[in-house]
């Protein structure tokens, strides 16, 4: 008995009465309430439409129906298909298939299929429809002056939103569909005339080399099988919801990767310093800008060192000498410091963990409430320091001014790892430890850029503008690590 799968593989029957046999049997009509089959009679010739209720406009729908129903005998002679194709139905995406699979495809992503007796092709007329929301300012990359519009999970309108911004010919987006059964919407964005050819070549060699069943967690599925460190905690690809960032990057000569379903946008390649800059640094005046970049680079800096530093200079009181006493603990705790450290940065994580499951109008009195009443009883109590509380809120606030939460995520993992590592071994360890973290980083490469770039290999100018947000005129030339095809940003 000729399987689903196998039935998939034939064309389509000049018999429309076989066509509708198969086409029930794989989508399960008789099985599926939303699987709709509906069977007419225009102009003395038998169709069959098929559709997915709630993927399908319904005002376009009618009109094609009644349009097709007012239709006489013999006004689609002498060849049905043509005469449908090209006067008939005047919805402009409709295209001619002869296969039963990408008719299955389509019609499972919601265009309408419609086979017609006597003919060995279908018209599949894209009028589908996706429950969606409005763009919205993205609650992870706010910024007090500029655009307020976001990605959303619906594919075209994150390209459109993308097209609105960058209005150049050459700009291609490539439409794949990865996942034997999910079928995901994928596009591959660059500017033809700018971005690597080569780099371009790899990124879709490897979306079309994917062969798995379905994208669930959508672009961070892709993400492990583009870059496959799994055991490295931090970011190769960096992420955003902004169309402004997109285009940005587009200009600079990066891919982008949009996901159908996900509001993020995959931004590839990006280094280490691509994930500590803000969109927010750019709508100030630049003086303004690179005071901002500063705080924020001291506040990460911060997060990560504060705690393992301030843990080694207890450990080892003869490192600062009797002038910094101040900074010590005046009285011992059941718990030693490590212990402190640990169970109180474990404590912020599960309070951000249940300020996300925690509905919106209560997750900020549950914030103030456990930094604020948990903290102070920890502390009456003997169990925590003063000390330790400041000082944990101090990598606390670090990491969530890190603009990228991914790499926020890595920062905690790294801090942790400072703490084990000055527990164990005091100076020696930190001094290892931190070695070990930068070999990691220098070996590290994000496709075919070096995750340290422009500190290893070393680019004075472009390592001056990671440091220095210079103003934009300024910016005249791509980044070099992209091998751009036009370096040139400003024309002479």
């Amino acid at each position: 008995m000729t399987t689903a799968t196998e039935l998939m593989q034939e064309n389509v029957s000049a018999s429309l009465d076989e066509n509708i046999q198969r086409m029930n049997r794989i989508l399960g009509v008789d099985k599926s309430f939303d699987v709709i089959c509906r069977r007419y009679e225009f102009a003395g010739v038998r169709c069959a439409l098929y559709f997915i209720d709630g993927l399908v406009k319904d005002d376009i729908l009618q009109l094609i129906v009644q349009r097709l129903a007012s239709l006489e005998p013999g006004d689609l002679a002498p060849d049905p298909v043509a005469r449908l194709l090209h006067t008939e139905v005047g919805y402009l995406e409709v295209e001619l298939l002869s296969q039963l699979g990408p008719l299955v495809t389509g019609v499972l992503s919601g265009p309408l299929a419609l086979f017609v007796d006597g003919a060995e092709q279908a018209l599949l007329i894209d009028a589908r429809t996706y429950p969606a929301r409005q763009p919205e300012e993205p609650d992870i990359e706010r910024v007090v002056r500029g655009a307020r519009d976001g990605f959303t999970e619906t594919l075209i309108f994150n390209t459109a939103l993308t097209r609105r911004r960058v209005r150049d010919p050459s700009l291609r987006i490539e439409y794949l569909q990865i996942g034997r059964r999910s079928k995901t919407d994928v596009c591959l964005a660059y500017l033809e005339d700018v971005a690597d050819g080569r780099l371009v070549e790899m990124l879709r060699e490897r979306l079309n080399s994917f062969d798995l069943d379905g994208l669930p967690m959508g672009e961070k599925t892709l993400e492990e099988f583009l870059f496959r460190h799994h055991w490295n905690p931090f970011p190769l690809v960096r992420y955003t919801e902004r169309p402004d960032v997109a285009a940005v990057h587009l200009l600079e000569g990066h891919v982008l990767i949009y996901t159908d379903t996900s509001p993020s946008v995959m931004i590839t390649p990006t280094t280490l310093f691509h994930h500590v800059q803000h969109a927010e640094e750019y709508r100030q005046k630049p003086v303004v800008g690179a005071y901002l970049r500063w705080v924020r680079f001291i506040a990460i800096l911060a997060s990560v060192l504060v705690p393992p530093l301030w843990l080694l200079f207890v450990l080892e009181p003869e490192l600062t000498g009797p002038r910094w006493d101040f900074i010590r603990p005046d009285e011992a705790k059941p718990l030693s410091i490590f212990w402190q450290f640990f169970l109180a940065d474990l404590g912020v994580d599960v309070l951000r963990m249940a300020a996300i499951h925690t509905p919106s109008s209560l997750a900020t009195a549950i914030g103030i409430v456990a930094a604020i009443l948990i903290g102070q009883v920890a502390v009456d109590v003997g169990l925590f320091t003063n000390e330790v509380i400041l000082y944990i809120a101090i990598a606390a606030i670090g990491t969530f001014a890190t603009p990228s939460y991914e790499l926020s995520l890595a920062s905690r993992l790294v801090r942790l790892f400072l703490l084990v590592a000055v527990a164990l071994f005091r100076l020696p360890g930190l001094v290892g430890a931190l070695l070990l973290i930068f070999v990691v980083l220098a070996s590290t490469r994000s496709l075919n850029m070096p995750y340290l770039w422009p500190l290893l290999p070393f680019h004075g100018s472009a390592l001056l503008d990671v440091l220095v947000r210079a103003p934009v005129p300024a910016k005249r030339r791509r980044p070099s690590a992209i091998s751009p095809q036009d370096p040139d940003r400003v024309k002479q």
